[in-house]
């Protein structure tokens, strides 16, 4: 069956680069006069996008139309009673969105659900940090309750018991840094912080009479360009790991590690390679793709790939990993071997036919600019290099359609 294609999770946004994107939502008719229902194949993958359970968005129309609904989580299969057409479930999940996804403050799709002790629905903004409520009385919201999301986020944790110093003010606002200071501070802390902060001034005048005056010879400027581009490379083997809270961001981070060791180890192979990852501790997280894919490969990378295809294939297990492999492709060619801009679409094609990049995850991709890894123009360049491959599979996905 054809991959769907892919739209914005608030569809009333036309913006072709709008970073939220989720599958467009397809439907099959089976069965036949009090036996037909409306088959929704790819509802794990929209609710995937959503962050939302497949069941929940399912009995949102079941209960919207009236109708009956049934779950097959393990074989992948959600039901809705009788025969809908696949626009009205749309416009429905759209209202689905705009209920129990988007924040009410930000109108972000980024937010967790939380249930209360006392049984209530809050959305959890990640974007703007706003906690809002949904709306009780919609019967959805006794499923939820009765049906919880899996592997919850701990949330609500006392910022005061983790000495957090920016918390709430008694009006709801977050105070300054400077203003929780100085409430919490004693006089001699106080005192303390002053003497540092005059040390600090001292120190600053004795540099602005240092004598700053550089070397400019050439070989000045040789041996300085060197050591900014030793620099450089470490910097950008600490960023590959995207900024993710659970990776150390220093030069001595496991990640920087696996970086320099391949660096000096090309040679060594992609068993040698998984066994150094797994040595420290990182095989399985998704920013050690990046620094593999912006360390390992040379200009002749679409030649490489093959070669070290079991790597990735064992490396590679979710979308988030599918998105670090393709940021460090971004900084290979972006950064590393801007030369291989106009290689894009073969490097794309060639982890493509090894089944390690899939079809949904590189469409989303390509519509979607970001900064995360490269810069904003970089980031331009590189995926308007890969239009040839996308064009590819949508002309693919309309020959499957067709056939």
């Amino acid at each position: 069956m054809a991959t769907a294609g892919v739209v914005n999770i608030r569809r009333d946004v036309d913006d072709k680069f709008y970073r939220y994107r989720m599958p467009l939502l397809t439907t099959k008719i089976e069965g036949k006069g009090n036996g037909i229902k409306t088959v929704l194949p790819n509802m794990s993958d929209v609710a995937r996008a959503l962050s939302r359970p497949p069941t929940y968005p399912t009995k949102f129309f079941g209960c919207e139309l009236g109708a009956q609904t049934s779950f097959d989580e393990k074989n992948d299969r959600y039901i809705v009673n009788g025969a809908h057409d696949a626009t009205k479930l749309r416009e429905l999940l759209d209202v689905f969105i705009e209920k129990f996804v988007l924040c009410k403050a930000c109108k972000n799709p980024e937010t967790d659900l939380i249930i209360t002790k006392n049984d209530e629905i809050i959305r959890d903004c990640k974007a703007c940090g706003e906690r809002t409520g949904v709306d009780m009385r919609h019967k959805l919201t006794t499923f939820i309750v009765k049906n919880p999301p899996k592997n919850p986020k701990k949330k609500g944790k006392s910022r005061q018991a983790t000495g957090d110093n920016n918390s709430p003010t008694p009006n709801g606002d977050a105070g300054t840094p400077e203003e929780a200071d100085a409430g919490g501070e004693s006089d001699d802390e106080l005192t303390k912080r002053i003497k540092a902060e005059a040390a600090e001034l001292a120190a600053e005048s004795a540099l602005a009479k240092e004598d700053w005056s550089a070397d400019t010879s050439p070989e000045a400027v040789k041996a300085r360009m060197k050591a900014v581009e030793a620099q450089m490379a470490s910097v950008a083997l600490v960023s590959a790991n995207g900024g993710d809270d659970d990776s150390e961001e220093d030069a001595d981070s496991p990640f920087a590690q696996l970086g320099h060791w391949i660096e000096e180890n090309r040679d060594a192979g992609a068993v040698e390679i998984y066994k150094k990852a797994d040595e420290l501790g990182i095989a399985k997280k998704h920013n050690s793709l990046t620094v593999i894919a912006q360390t390992l490969f040379t200009e002749d990378v679409v030649a490489e790939i093959p070669k070290y295809a079991p790597l990735f294939a064992k490396m590679v297990t979710s979308e988030k990993h599918q998105k670090s492999l393709l940021g460090g492709i971004e900084r290979l060619v972006g950064v590393q071997h801007p030369d291989l801009i106009p290689s894009v679409p073969k490097i794309l094609m060639a982890f493509y036919q090894a089944d390690i990049l899939e079809e949904e995850v590189v469409q989303q991709w390509g519509t979607h600019v970001s900064k995360k890894y490269v810069d904003r123009e970089v980031s331009k360049k590189v995926r308007k290099a890969s239009e040839p491959f996308l064009k590819w599979l949508d002309e693919a996905e309309d020959s499957e359609e067709e056939d």
